[in-house]
């Protein structure tokens, strides 16, 4: 036996969301700021002169900036299924891991709004008994949210029989 491997459990296999949920949110973020650049650049600059439009340069920035941290943010979130809860990790500055057992889910939805269809994404929500415990993982496609949904919904049956 290894020294350190006394009491450890085995790492749970993490599962990452797909890239399509990157794609979205980076152009929405393109199309608000783009726009919030044009009017910040084009307005004070027809208005107030050529040095005002200037201005168009903090939106601008901002939208690199934010090009970045969704990308972290992005990279941040996964889930892992094990055998007696599912885990759901996020967050770049502050990491938060939700772990919610199977047993005590009550409600597994898959929702998925315009944009996100448009983008052939869906998101699962899970609810418990506690509002504070309830997850959502976003941005998984369809087939996987439903098969999470299925696969969450019977395994919560199955430990919440024994209740």
């Amino acid at each position: 036996m290894e020294m350190g491997s006394v009491g450890t459990a085995a790492e749970p296999a993490w599962t990452g969301l797909p890239p399509g949920l990157l794609r979205m949110r980076r152009l929405l973020l393109v199309v608000w700021l783009g726009l919030l650049t044009a009017a910040v650049g084009l307005l004070p600059g027809m208005f107030a002169g050529p040095v005002w439009a200037l201005l168009a340069l903090l939106p601008l920035a901002l939208l690199l900036w934010g090009w970045v941290m969704l990308g972290r943010n992005w990279r941040s979130w996964r889930y892992a299924e094990r055998a007696d809860d599912l885990l759901i990790s996020r967050g770049v500055l502050w990491r938060e891991q939700t772990v919610v057992p199977y047993g005590r889910m009550q409600l597994v939805e898959v929702t998925s709004g315009p944009v996100e269809r448009h983008f052939g994404l869906a998101s699962v929500q899970l609810h418990t008994a506690a509002a504070a415990t309830d997850a959502t993982i976003p941005g998984l496609e369809p087939a996987e949210a439903e098969r999470l949904r299925d696969r969450l919904t019977a395994l919560g049956e199955a430990r919440s029989a024994g209740l």
